[in-house]
Parts: structure tokens; sequence; C-alpha cells
């Protein structure tokens, strides 16, 4: 089997399209099944963020046609992405997760959610059977890459998240935080980080606003401030200076004809939304009102840190660490997938040296253990030295996705390139149903001496 990861991110599309092709946590898991079900996908993980939709499968020899997934789960006609997709294959693929969990393809460079969002990602995959033993290995390797980048570089130093960043926005529109008053619209994990960030700025009075009124009661008493049921959001949006929204709704929570109602209860006083949810919270065509600014999540990567150029700087090192572990796995990778055919080759050749000694075992005179044991030592020897340059061909073919060559040097000692076992990286090659393994024992058996 081999590897693909396809998808989009803020690299590749508008904030709108990302929006469609966003999938919430309570769809992942059937997201991974409706893969499943692709014609030649074996094993799948489906990863949505706020920053990208991304789905990597193992697939049978021909490349699986997803565009159906899109069409059908996602409901976007594979016309309207195509140009905004990106695709990697094999060790392409590999080196573009392990980049995307340590977070250097992040919105923003070093942002620490991103990798429990892999891991989520990965634990409802493996929920549901879509994990086995391929992504298994490479999610595993992922995470490792991932902590040793936390561990050894300063990537993540004074750890920035969108969450942060839209504080910092806030700031720089508004010039202070003090004596400002914010209604935060959701009570999950991108809220809390967003109020941490407002509490170190200096906000005093930070309301909370959620579907469920229990969440916001607790995330408001932990902040001092008042928790808002979500029915009383817009007359609760008529006396804040700042609304910052990040919920997981699927509509909007504020449209266009709410701005000249909200204007008219505000006396005209400026309104600024953040909305760093995906899909958004805030209709942009609300911002048509006068006195009303709305930014979104992709206004964020236009706001630069005091801690950006050093992360860059450790963004480098870290690529090297991404690097490295990316070769480590693909020549683990080869080392498993050429396993099979070089010990089918070995049984061959040994197969070989062991019928010619058979062969002649009636000329032979009965032989001391001595002589029995110089004659194995010879075969092996013999066996090695003709096995040594094809084993660093077959791996340097496996690395380089040389299937011809691979096949060819099977062919000559009569050993069936099928897979049995499957790996995404390169194709393993098995031994044929006609074992050579058998014939190994048939002719080992000859080498009895003879009395």
């Amino acid at each position: 089997m081999k590897l693909l990861l396809a998808g989009i991110s803020h690299r590749t599309a508008p904030l709108d399209l990302r929006e469609r092709l966003t999938i919430a946590p309570s769809r992942l898991a059937d997201a991974n099944r409706a893969l499943l079900r692709v014609p030649g996908v074996r094993e799948a993980i489906v990863l949505s963020t706020c920053a990208r939709t991304e789905w990597t499968v193992c697939y049978d020899a021909e490349v699986p046609d997803l565009s159906k997934f899109l069409a059908d789960f996602l409901d976007v006609p594979p016309t309207q992405s195509k140009d905004r997709t990106y695709e990697y294959y094999g060790i392409d693929a590999v080196r573009h997760l392990f980049r995307v969990a340590c977070s250097l393809d992040s919105l923003i460079l070093g942002e620490p959610q991103i990798l429990g969002q892999v891991k989520d990602a990965y634990a409802v995959a493996r929920s549901i059977g879509a994990v086995q033993s391929n992504l298994e290995r490479l999610m595993q390797s992922a995470f490792s890459t991932a902590k040793k980048v936390r561990r050894d570089t300063k990537v993540g130093k004074a750890p920035v998240s969108v969450a942060s960043v839209a504080v910092d926005l806030i700031k720089k529109v508004l010039g202070s935080l003090r004596g400002r008053r914010i209604l935060l619209v959701g009570a999950g994990e991108m809220s809390g980080l967003a109020a941490k960030h407002l509490v170190r700025q200096g906000a005093e009075s930070i309301a909370v606003a959620n579907r469920t009124f229990e969440n916001a009661v607790g995330l408001a008493a932990r902040l001092g401030g008042p928790a808002v049921r979500f029915e009383d959001i817009q007359s609760a949006t008529a006396v804040v200076d700042v609304v910052i929204t990040a919920t997981g709704s699927s509509e909007y929570i504020f449209r266009q004809e709410n701005g000249p109602e909200l204007m008219r209860f505000r006396q005209n006083r400026p309104l600024l939304f953040v909305d760093i949810a995906v899909p958004r919270n805030v209709d942009p065509e609300i911002s048509r009102t006068e006195g009303i600014l709305v930014y979104d999540i992709d206004s964020v990567q236009a706001i630069s840190s005091s801690h950006r150029q050093e992360r860059n700087r450790e963004a480098q090192r870290a690529e090297m660490i991404v690097a490295r572990s990316v070769n480590r796995y693909q020549e683990g990778a080869v080392a498993l997938d050429v396993a099979p055919a070089v010990r089918g080759l070995q049984l061959a050749i040994e197969a070989i040296a062991h019928t010619e000694l058979g062969q002649v075992q009636t000329k032979l005179l009965v032989l001391t253990p001595i002589q029995q044991h110089a004659i194995q030592l010879l075969l092996r020897g013999m066996t090695n030295k003709i096995l040594h340059p094809m084993i660093r061909i077959l791996k340097q073919a496996a690395k380089d996705g040389d299937v011809q060559t691979m096949e060819t040097i099977c062919a000559v000692f009569d050993v069936d390139p099928t897979p049995a076992t499957q790996a995404c990286s390169v194709e393993r090659f098995w031994l044929s149903p006609r074992s050579t393994m058998a014939r190994g024992r048939d002719a080992a058996a000859k080498l009895q001496p003879t009395h």
C-alpha cells in the first residue's frame, strides 16, 4: 500500500472555502468511515482545524478517487476545490504531516494547539478502526518528532496562538484594553485561551455567553464576570466594546441585518468583532454598517509578535529535526518493506546451494562433524557474498520507488513480488505460495550424511 495526504489550508484556500470543508468534531468519525468506503482505501485519518482540513489515507496500488468523498460527505463539488487542494504522496506526505504536527505549517508559527488537534484526530480514527499498523507507525513517529522539536528548540517559547494574536489585534486597534467591556461568545478551549490573554493585557470586564449556559457560568466565574444566556447575546452586545466569537456554530450568530439595530441601541458607539471561529460566527457583511469593524481568523496573519524573529530562527532548527526524522522514518520503512524480499532471496540462494550439494552428496565419503561444519560455513559465506550487493540494490530501489528493479531481482530467483502485509511508503514483496522456504527445507534434509 501507499500513502496519500490531501487537503486545503490557510496557505492555499480562502476562508470561505475552508469554512465549507471544515468538519465538526462530532462528524470526524463519520468522515473517516466515508473515506474507508472509497475503493482502495484501507486506513484513514481526517484532521480539521480552523486553518486546515486534511485527509491522510493508505491505499492499494491505484490512487483512490476521493472526489466522491468531497462531493457526498463535504458537499463540495471537486471542481470548486481542485485548484486549492494539495496532494502529497509517500515520503512527501510524511514530511508534511511531521511539519504540521510540529507547528511549522501553522497559521501562527509555534502555536501549541495543533499537536493536540492532531492527536485528537488520530484518537477518533483509531477508535473506529480506521488506523491500523501503517498509520499507527506514522502517527507515533509524528508525535515523537513534535515532542523532540518542543524539547530541543525554542520554537514554542512564549507560545503564540490564534487567541493570543487576536488579543494583540484588539489591543492594536483600541490602543488599550483597560476600561473596555468585552463579550466572549463561546466557552471552549479557544475562548479560554483568549480570556487568559485578555486578563494578561489588562482587561477587567469580561462577560461570557455560550449555548450551554452552565459552561458560560464556569468560565465567567474564573474571570469574575457575568454569564450571558445565548438568547440574550444581542442585548449584551449593545453594551460592550469588543465581541470575540469562538463557537462551533455552522451558522452566523451575528448577521448583516443585526448591524443597524445594534448601532441604534449603542447610540452609534463603535463596535469591534474579532471572529476566530471556522466556520465564521460573524457575517462579514455586518461590517457594512457604519461603526462596526470585523476581523476574522485570517486577519491574525497580519499581526506580528514580539517573539516572531526568534521563533523563525528556531524554526530552522526545527526543520532540521524534521528532516532527520523523515530520513529515519524512510530508512525504517525501507528496512521493513524489503525484509520479506531479502528473506525470500536468502532462502532461494540457500536452496540452490543445498540442492547442488545434495546432488553430489552420494559421491562424498562420510563427513566428519568438522567437515560438515566447514561446508556449512562455506555455503553461508557464499550466500552472504551473493546477497550483499542485491540487498544494497533492493534498499536503494525501495527508497527510489523503483519497483521494476525490485521485481527483476526477485524474478531472477523466483521470489514472487506479491504484497502480503501492507506498508505505506514503498511496495512490499512476499514469497510465492510455492515458497522457496519449502524448497530450502527439502534441500536441507538432503544434507544429512549418508552411511
